[in-house]
């Protein structure tokens, strides 16, 4: 019976008692969840749809990657925006994007967005959270745009808009004010544009430059990278750096060593 209990699956609780006596009898404390930063955004209009994001990457309070790309590829005429661990993001949207793909060949048809989302959804339902994926899924089919955010426990819903990230709250606030049906494309290029950019100058997560996607039914997907400069440097050196010789302290084991080293390497010579 035990043997037929287990071959069921479903949930087992076995790791929370687990945690719960490492807790209290080892006094080992449980690890915090990290808080990531980013603003990620997508719209439909009239011809197709347009994914938005910017392109800070943080680790805690220190900016590591000014320019990163946030907007993922998941098949020709469907991408996704991830917020969240850049880890989990990229190998999870590429996993998805590598199952499509082998569906599109399997088929011989072009893939739905609604196959990508059961796909994407169903991988961090079974995680339970534990892969920081937070998505907006956006791109064209038969039925035309569609747009869809998914959680990462692998919750989703179907908008004519979405935001997610910590500067989702600053770029829903343009949507709401602005959103209107059937916009054309400048339109809603020019939207995305300036919600992105609410999120930038509101959050301190988010940051750098505004990556714009345009996936269009009849001409297809358009990358503009880059489409704003926000933060550029305004000083630039006029010349290499030049230190004068000495400027950094050497301790007395340190020139001994580095004079040994020199010494090996010109007898091997």
């Amino acid at each position: 019976m035990d043997a037929y209990q287990k071959s069921r699956g479903g949930f087992t609780f076995d790791l929370c008692n687990r945690n719960k006596l490492l807790v209290e009898e080892k006094k080992l404390s449980v690890p915090k969840a990290f808080k990531t930063g980013t603003t990620i955004v997508g719209i439909v209009y009239k011809g197709g749809v347009v994914l938005g994001a910017d392109t800070r990457a943080t680790e805690g309070p220190i900016v590591c990657d000014k320019n990163c790309e946030k907007i993922h590829k998941i098949s020709e005429k469907i991408w996704c925006c991830g917020a969240g661990t850049a880890a989990d993001t990229e190998n999870v949207t590429g996993l998805i994007g590598s199952q499509i793909e082998l569906h599109r060949l399997s088929t011989g048809k072009e893939p739905r967005v609604i196959t990508a989302l059961t796909r994407l959804k169903q991988r961090l339902f079974q995680y339970q959270g534990y892969v920081s994926a937070a998505l907006v899924l956006g791109g064209v089919d038969t039925e035309g745009g569609h747009i869809y955010t998914v959680w990462p426990h692998g919750s989703t819903d179907r908008l004519p808009y979405a935001t997610m990230g910590s500067g989702s709250l600053a770029a829903m606030a343009i949507f709401e004010a602005n959103y209107k049906d059937d916009m054309d494309e400048k339109e809603a290029i020019n939207l995305v544009d300036s919600a992105i950019q609410a999120g930038i100058w509101n959050d301190l997560g988010s940051g750098g430059n505004v990556d714009i996607m345009v996936i269009d039914k009849k001409t297809g997907p358009r990358m503009m990278r880059n489409y704003k400069k926000l933060n550029e440097r305004t000083f630039h050196a006029p010349g290499l750096y030049k230190f004068p010789k000495g400027t950094t302290a050497l301790a007395q084991e340190g020139k001994e060593r580095f004079a040994k080293i020199v010494v090996e390497a010109m007898e091997e010579d």
